[in-house]
């Protein structure tokens, strides 16, 4: 019976002993062996009465048997629901409560904490931990014999990911076979992997960045990943040598290039850097050009489409832009109330559309309607613009769109210039509630060790440059910007701990 996704990763493998992961500490992992731990952990999940559809519920740390367990989950015709690892048993509670999963699987350490969280949904709870040892993996030793593939077509859900729920209730994004097998097999042919690539993955596994982009990517083109448990610069520029890629979030990259050990000689063997999940500044990009001779590859993608735009492999990769929209998917800018497609250069909503698109939201049938447009394209929240190359860049997210005194003020324009600025590392434009205004403008800055830059100087420097109704009312100068686990900066944490500025 065909299984859309499994059958198309069976049918790439590029030989039962080719390396599929070595671990930090050597260990090595051949496509053999994690196909056949996957093939034991869906006859577990087909033995404990899982069924095509049943949904399973994973908040366990990085390991290769947490490959195997994805791959067993697809095999099985399982949905497979990723939890980031940092949710409190309280947040754990919410998510499956809402996906109703058959069986939860956490770090040995947690399972008693979750374990009232398994039992409101009648749920099975097994553990899994981040040497690939648990109850869960007692289960795969014992298994006995294998059951056939589920049968799963294009259409059917193979993922649930949650949205990070920044404002607002977290929604399902589900992800069918096809949204991930497109998006991967697009990618392969625009990155140009092949069975030679050796991806260095220091990402997390409860994204859809090291999930699907990642391990799909290297899974459907027969390469190979050195698998770290988490980003150290350190041991990343140890591992360097042996690897031909590398994908990351701009953290990775602004880490790296403090490292001594960033040399063009340590990077001249690599093929590509790829950035995501949250915007690289494009200092970030041409510094990093300058010292290793490499132009990082930066693209575009959320919880809801995978990847839907990245900068070319050859030709020009332009700091301060995601790139291009990839084959199959249509990119549009319109406008955000009325849905108007607007010309080129105009600032207005992303909407996009293409196999990469989800399926909807799990189990939230009106706001999936009220999130896609008639003729089918998915209304991404993101505002940008595409230049006369076709380049797309990001401005800011809509809700972080700020109108103060009845203009329209985008965050990225005045990031843009503070960042400009000698001595400012970076910055976060919010608005907060003004009582003449409706919206204040606050810019908040990191600045460099010992750098003369503080409220007066940005107020000085952006007088001559923009419109006096965006020039921000407040600057505050921090030690670092609030971020999520991915990188990006979380405005909303700012626009709360900033609300009562403007307040009397």
């Amino acid at each position: 019976m065909p299984n859309h996704l499994f059958d198309l990763i069976l049918g790439r493998v590029p030989g039962s002993d080719r390396t599929l992961a070595e671990t930090a500490s050597g260990e090595r992992r051949t496509y053999s062996d994690v196909l056949d731990r996957a093939a034991r952990h869906a006859a577990v999940l087909a033995g404990m009465g899982l069924v095509p559809g049943d949904r399973i519920c994973i908040q366990i740390e990085k390991s290769v048997e947490a490959i195997a367990l994805k791959l067993g989950a697809i095999r099985a015709g399982v949905i497979f629901v990723p939890l980031n690892t940092a949710y409190t048993p309280a947040e754990i509670a919410y998510f499956v409560g809402d996906a109703e999963p058959k069986l939860l699987v956490c770090d040995p350490g947690r399972r008693e904490a979750l374990r009232e969280a398994a039992s409101a949904v009648g749920a099975r709870i097994e553990t899994l931990d981040p040497n690939g040892e648990g109850s869960l993996a007692e289960l795969a030793d014992l298994a006995v014999g294998t059951v056939p593939a589920a049968e799963r077509g294009p259409d059917d859900i193979a993922a649930i990911l949650y949205t990070s729920g920044t404002t607002g209730r977290s929604k399902g994004a589900m992800l069918s076979h096809d949204n991930l097998a497109s998006n991967a097999l697009a990618l392969v042919a625009h990155w140009r992997f092949t069975s030679d690539d050796v991806l260095l993955h220091a990402l997390p596994i409860y994204h859809t960045h090291g999930l699907f982009v990642a391990i799909n990517v290297v899974l459907l083109s027969g390469a190979s990943m050195i698998f770290l448990p988490k980003f150290d610069a350190d041991q990343v520029m140890r591992l360097m040598p042996r690897a031909t890629t590398m994908m990351g979030v701009p953290t990775f990259y602004t880490r790296l290039l403090q490292h001594p050990g960033l040399t063009p000689e340590a990077t001249a063997h690599m093929r590509l850097f790829v950035s995501g999940s949250a915007p690289l500044l494009a200092d970030t990009h041409r510094d990093w050009s300058a010292k290793t001779g490499h132009a990082i590859l930066e693209r575009y993608g959320m919880t809801e489409t995978n990847m839907n735009t990245s900068n070319p492999y050859d030709g020009d990769r332009v700091p301060g832009t995601v790139g291009l929209p990839l084959p199959g998917v249509s990119l549009r800018i319109a406008d955000p109330e009325t849905g108007a497609v607007l010309p080129q250069g105009e600032i207005g909503m992303i909407e996009v559309k293409g196999p990469n698109v989800f399926k909807g939201y799990w189990r939230m049938p009106e706001k999936t309607a009220s999130e896609f447009r008639a003729d089918g394209f998915f209304i991404t929240g993101d505002l940008g613009k595409v230049d006369a190359r076709g380049y797309v860049h990001i401005v800011g997210r809509g809700k972080d769109l700020i109108i103060t005194g009845g203009f329209n003020v985008y965050p990225k324009e005045i990031e843009t210039e503070i960042d400009a600025v000698p001595g400012v590392i970076e910055s976060a434009v919010v608005g907060v509630p003004h009582p003449d205004f409706g919206e204040g403008v606050v810019a908040v800055l990191v600045r460099e060790k010992g750098a003369a830059v503080d409220e007066a100087r940005i107020v000085t420097e952006l007088s001559g440059k923009l419109a006096k109704f965006k020039q921000p009312k407040r600057v505050f100068v921090v030690d670092e910007l609030p971020r999520n686990t991915m990188g990006k900066v979380q405005k909303n944490v700012l626009r709360d701990a900033y609300k009562s500025l403007f307040q009397s």
